[in-house]
């Protein structure tokens, strides 16, 4: 998220924000979200930002089952292999969410965005903590994170960490 709260710019590109994306994964936090996760939770429109969803099953660091919330699948599926599905839940968030939890197992559902997304699930209780990587440059306009809450969501501070490139990663537990 940028400094003053978007997840995207003004035409919707997020690309200011993911600049060392790919490096993620090798780090201690990326490795530890990645074992922590047994299943994903993401809106339609963070998959469609692949650029080719085909790559999702040779280069996605979740390799587990991925359950995109639409209201339209996609005419054509995308690739899998033996860790890596896909699931388009249409029949709405509870079902969506309950699929990810049975399939996740005794591990974590990692919702991977989008903003749309994420409100929803504060606003219904359904997010345990909120982790969000604060990046050093203003959007000044786009697509806030945090807009559309129905009600006020106390916050407890797990872990503040300064990263690479000016970059600050916040962790809260969800309190009421």
């Amino acid at each position: 998220m940028s400094l003053d709260g978007f997840v995207s710019d003004a035409e919707g590109r997020a690309g200011q924000l993911f600049g060392d994306l790919s490096d993620w994964r090798h780090t201690e936090r990326g490795r530890a979200s990645i074992a922590a996760t047994g299943a994903v939770l993401m809106g339609r429109r963070t998959f469609e930002m692949a650029s080719d969803p085909d790559l999702f099953a040779d280069h996605y660091e979740y390799q587990v089952p991925i359950f995109v919330l639409t209201a339209q699948p996609p005419a054509r599926l995308p690739k899998e292999n033996a860790d890596l599905s896909f699931a388009f839940v249409s029949e709405g968030l509870e079902s969506a969410l309950r699929r990810a939890k049975m399939a996740a197992g005794s591990k974590q559902v990692t919702v991977v965005g989008g903003a749309t997304l994420i409100q929803t699930l504060l606003n219904v209780g359904m997010v345990d903590e909120l982790e969000i990587d604060i990046v050093p440059v203003l959007l000044r306009s786009g697509l806030r994170l945090l807009d559309n809450l129905d009600a006020t969501v106390s916050l407890e501070r797990l872990e503040v960490e300064a990263l690479d490139q000016g970059r600050t990663a916040l962790r809260y537990a969800v309190r009421g």
